[in-house]
């Protein structure tokens, strides 16, 4: 019964936010009759600091960033936190380049790189941001599923194809308006609803408030014997924060969904404004999940024993919560969960149509109502391929790790260059990008990820090297620099 009471109230929130979704997409429709591609994906360029800042948050805070963080308080303690903290200096950082999002005139990624460096660039660079919002998604889909997994019953397959059909529909309804608009109730639930429970449930008498929690996780051992140093904040390593630090600068600034986001802004002190208070509320938010995850593997009696379990926020919300208590966190996590995975799908319909479809299938011949077609078939097949991704993957964090890396590790280096550098070569520009890209691959796949330090940062690293020594040597030879892009001035 009290799972049924607590799965009702996740199906509300569902609900709920399929009908904003509708809402917002009618609403359009009678301002306009004929709503652009750009209305449709850019929610018309006019997002204030505040809509900003919540769109931001949302579309990064998904499953990784509360599932995924609870499952890895069992390998890390609570430094398994740092994973979200800095991806809140991610934002605080990227802020400083924010402005120029919006004065490239630009809808995506691919297109500013395809400006600069050209058609061979460009389509590389669509190829692999498409490719790692695949991967994400399928992310966003795992975490979804494995709730409704825990409180149904029903089989993992089963939940994740639901969950699929739900946020296509919602997506699909409005665009990147409906999002932005359901983004306000996600960040509310999110953030002050999974905070809430959170007290209220390590008060419960069997967790027996903060001190107990502490004291107890300091004695954990797991199946061997070894103590599992749960309340460490240092156990997953300076190297790999460093590397979570890298790795949302450089995805932030090249991410699709969240360069989309800051090119939907007003001006660009809302891009600025916004970007600073998501990362106040990521940092502030990090350590919740952390919490609640460490509840299950010191409180839920043999859940330890079993090592990392992917259910973990799930099993202690259920556990140590009132069910309706339970339903609001929960519908926080499916909040956080189907806000990045919309996010994800508006995202590659935009790189789709605009960087591939418009330039290659109409030859630069520009049709809205087509457009806006085309790019909602493109989110039904990113959200099919996302659900083929969640049911053949497992662990949430690596799936995301490996989708930053193999979309940012290349084009990062050709991007900050093409923003503010004079004297880089289209060719430099384009194997910078491939170079990356590639030695990213072979950092996880056939290395493993040494060090646990995120493929991106050798994979820029090396991007970078490439650029700036390709560029030298044809310059010198007399090979004109790329031409620079055109800024708007606000």
């Amino acid at each position: 019964m009290e799972n049924t009471t607590t799965m009702i109230v996740i199906l509300l929130y569902m609900v709920a936010t399929v009908i904003i979704g509708l809402y917002v997409s009618n609403k359009k429709k009678k301002e306009s009759k004929e709503q652009s591609n750009e209305d449709f994906l850019m929610a018309s360029k006019s997002l204030g600091p505040l809509v900003l800042a919540g769109t931001l948050f949302a579309a990064n805070t998904g499953g990784a960033s509360t599932t995924g963080v609870a499952t890895n308080v069992f390998t890390y303690g609570l430094s398994a936190a740092w994973y979200v903290i800095a991806a809140g200096i991610g934002f605080v950082l990227v802020s400083f380049i924010a402005p120029y999002f919006r004065k490239t005139n630009t809808n995506t990624v691919p297109e500013i790189i395809g400006k600069r460096y050209g058609k061979q660039s460009h389509i590389l660079t669509a190829i692999t941001s498409i490719t790692a919002l695949f991967m994400a998604t399928g992310a966003q889909i795992i975490a979804t599923a494995s709730i409704i997994n825990v409180l149904t019953g029903l089989d993992f397959k089963t939940a994740a194809i639901i969950t699929t059909a739900v946020v296509i529909v919602y997506t699909m309804g409005g665009g990147f308006s409906s999002v932005a608009a359901a983004n306000m109730m996600h960040v509310f639930f999110i953030t002050v609803g999974m905070t809430i429970a959170m007290f209220i449930m390590v008060n419960n008498p069997k967790i027996g408030g903060f001190s107990n929690m502490f004291a107890r996780a300091k004695e954990m051992t797991d199946a061997s014997g070894a103590n599992l140093n749960l309340t460490s904040m240092s156990k997953v390593g300076v190297p790999t924060i460093i590397g979570y630090i890298a790795m949302y600068f450089m995805t932030f600034t090249t991410g699709q969904e969240i360069v989309q986001t800051f090119c939907s802004a007003k001006d660009g002190k809302s891009a600025v404004s916004g970007s600073v208070i998501a990362g106040i509320l990521s940092s502030a938010y990090a350590i919740v999940p952390a919490f609640i995850g460490l509840m299950a593997y010191v409180f839920v009696d043999g859940f330890a024993l079993g090592g990392a379990q992917k259910n973990a926020l799930a099993e202690a919300t259920v556990t140590f919560a009132p069910p309706i208590v339970a339903g609001l966190v929960l519908s926080a996590v499916v909040a956080a969960t189907m806000s990045s995975a919309a996010g994800n799908m508006i995202g590659t319909a935009t790189m789709f149509t605009n960087d591939i479809y418009r330039p290659y299938i109409l030859k630069g011949a520009k049709d809205d109502q087509k457009e806006v077609w085309i790019s909602r078939v493109a989110m039904v097949v990113v959200g099919l391929v996302g659900l083929f991704v969640a049911l053949t993957s497992s662990n949430i964090i690596s799936v995301m790790m490996g989708a930053f890396a193999l979309r940012s590790a290349g084009p990062f280096a050709a991007f900050i260059c093409g923003l503010f550098t004079k004297n880089v070569t289209k060719n430099a520009g384009f194997i910078s990008i491939l170079v990356g890209t590639l030695v990213a691959a072979f950092w996880i796949y056939g290395l493993n990820t040494p060090w646990g330090l995120s493929a991106i940062v050798p994979g820029g690293i090396v991007a970078f090297i490439a650029i700036f020594l390709v560029s030298k040597v044809e310059i010198a030879k007399g090979v004109a620099p790329a031409p620079e892009l055109e800024m708007d001035h606000e």
